[in-house]
């Protein structure tokens, strides 16, 4: 089993120590470039093979998902998820698989989607329920285990992107690096949350579901799984 750590401090993060902080300069010229040519969700979905670069220069949550579950050739699957308070070491929550959503964690909570017979996107979407405390938070540590198939996969990228009323809060840019095939990864990523006027917190209570965050994943620079979550902050 590997175990990996990546921080954002302001909304890009590479392998690197748990707590170290990385420099920003590559990410804000992604986002630099990324404004000067903005992309609609119609335009991705009608090509072949979808970039780092090309998720970034999107300016609101998808509709729909941009690739096939087909596309993950990999055998990546997602088998547990927790989040951490980093300042008060508080465990907020925490997800694991194959067994259902089995939910661990006081105050907050998953929501799994209803899913649907043959519904092909099942398991891809997450609703969350937060008390509006967790708006005030500064750092939280998301740790995440995965397993790989019998391929190798190599500069596995995650860019994590997150919206509310259609204007994006902050881009997360993370590295898993190269994982080798039949192997159980884990790897917390350190993020660390814009400032919020008292303003925006309470109209983003007053709009449960209203904030969106999209998660591409990416292999070689292709895309190949898109999840999506929304959140409510009125638990």
């Amino acid at each position: 089993m590997s175990s990996k750590s990546s921080v954002s401090s302001n909304g890009s993060g590479k392998d690197s120590k748990a707590g170290q902080k990385k420099k920003g300069g590559g990410y804000l010229a992604r986002q630099a470039k990324a404004k000067k040519t903005a992309i609609t969700e119609d335009e991705l979905a009608a090509k072949e093979n979808i970039s780092p670069d090309d998720v970034l220069r999107l300016t609101k949550s998808t509709s729909d998902y941009l690739c096939d579950r087909k596309a993950n050739i990999y055998g990546i699957e997602f088998t547990r998820f927790k989040i951490r308070d980093m300042d008060g070491g508080k465990t907020l929550f925490e997800i694991a698989k194959p067994d259902g959503l089995e939910l661990e964690g006081d105050e907050d909570e998953a929501i799994g989607e209803e899913v649907k017979e043959d519904d092909p996107n099942a398991g891809r979407f997450v609703r969350y329920k937060f008390s509006p405390d967790f708006l005030k938070l500064h750092t939280v540590g998301a740790t995440v285990e995965f397993v790989v198939g019998e391929n190798p996969v190599s500069n596995f990228r995650m860019i994590e992107r997150h919206f509310f009323k259609d204007r994006v809060l902050k881009t997360f840019d993370f590295s898993f690096g190269f994982c080798i095939p039949h192997s159980k990864n884990t790897c917390e990523h350190i993020y660390e949350f814009p400032g919020l006027t008292s303003e925006q917190i309470q109209e983003m209570v007053d709009h449960p579901y209203e904030t969106k965050s999209d998660s591409f994943y990416f292999v070689d620079n292709k895309l190949i799984m898109h999840n999506k979550a929304d959140y409510a902050y009125d638990g």
